[in-house]
């Protein structure tokens, strides 16, 4: 299979070229790797350079949308797959590509995601809880999932992503003009197709952020907006209940750890992602000017 590589780019910094000088090292090599870069005045990179099958388009800030520039960019691409990569997310091995395309030789897979982890000696809660969403263990996912695994069924990430390019093109992409979230959202329609999906654990991404209490209300406020405004199976599961089963879980491992120091940390982060989510959830109820406060994307309310 033809594989193309896509990663939007913003203010990049030392992680794309981490990222980039990985990719030169994939056992299975893309065809294409597509940068698309907002503001080409803010790019810089030691390592673009030295690929021969890098390609670059530049776009300026208000033309950047989080589904639309991905789709422009895979109408760019001829490859049978379309591997979706974050700048900040740096494969941990040279078999990261190998991997996550092998589930596509069951053609009713037409989305593979890998497994994101987290340094523990930086922030031992956010890699707790990558690996409460990216566990050890690999599963093809399909509709006959959703009674079971609820909202999880559809869990998808661009943070390293592939798409079987046919099936994308026959269902128009990612979708336009969307907050957040396009990920999930396209990987839903795909559940609905009838399609099915595969979480790939051995296919492997360095990829975490130490998000401040502000910061996660702010973004599980737009999650949940993504959520309502896309509506679907979004409306038909909840995803509150994954919520409480994570921070039950997260709390109990470091009480198990005797890590009572980090307690009230997650406390205080969970309690600013229910109260953005739940927040979000009752968007339309809000006025403008805090929904534009509490938003992570205040530009998106503009228009």
């Amino acid at each position: 299979m033809k594989i193309d590589v896509i990663i939007p780019t913003y203010r990049p910094d030392e992680k794309l070229d981490r990222n980039l000088a990985m990719l030169k090292k994939q056992t299975v090599q893309p065809h294409k790797i597509l940068l698309v870069n907002t503001e080409e005045s803010l790019f810089h990179s030691k390592v673009f350079s030295s690929l021969p099958q890098g390609e670059i388009i530049h776009i300026s800030k208000k033309d950047f949308d989080h589904g639309g520039t991905r789709n422009m960019a895979a109408a760019n691409c001829d490859g049978d797959i379309i591997l979706l990569l974050t700048q900040d997310a740096i494969p941990a091995d040279k078999y990261l590509i190998e991997r996550l395309i092998e589930p596509f030789q069951d053609d009713e897979v037409c989305a593979a995601y890998g497994r994101q982890m987290a340094d523990w000696k930086d922030n031992p809660v956010e890699a707790y809880t990558r690996i409460f969403n990216y566990p050890r263990e690999s599963r093809i996912k399909s509709k006959d999932d959703l009674p079971e695994l609820g909202i999880k069924t559809f869990f998808c990430s661009n943070v390293c992503a592939a798409y079987r390019k046919s099936v994308y093109d026959a269902l128009g992409g990612f979708p336009l003009h969307t907050i957040f979230n396009e990920d999930m959202i396209y990987a839903s329609r795909l559940i609905e197709a009838g399609k099915k999906i595969a979480y790939v654990s051995e296919a492997k991404v360095w990829h975490w952020h130490n998000y401040s209490a502000r910061e996660q209300l702010k973004r599980n406020f737009d999650l949940a907006v993504s959520q309502v405004d896309a509506g679907g199976l979004f409306d038909q599961v909840k995803s509150e209940s994954e919520g409480v089963r994570l921070v039950k879980n997260t709390m109990l491992y470091f009480i198990r750890k005797r890590r009572f120091h980090w307690l009230p940390y997650i406390f205080i982060q969970n309690a600013a992602k229910y109260i953005g989510y739940k927040l979000g959830r009752n968007y339309r109820k809000l006025p403008g000017v805090l929904i534009q406060r509490i938003s992570l994307n205040p530009t998106y309310w503009e228009n």
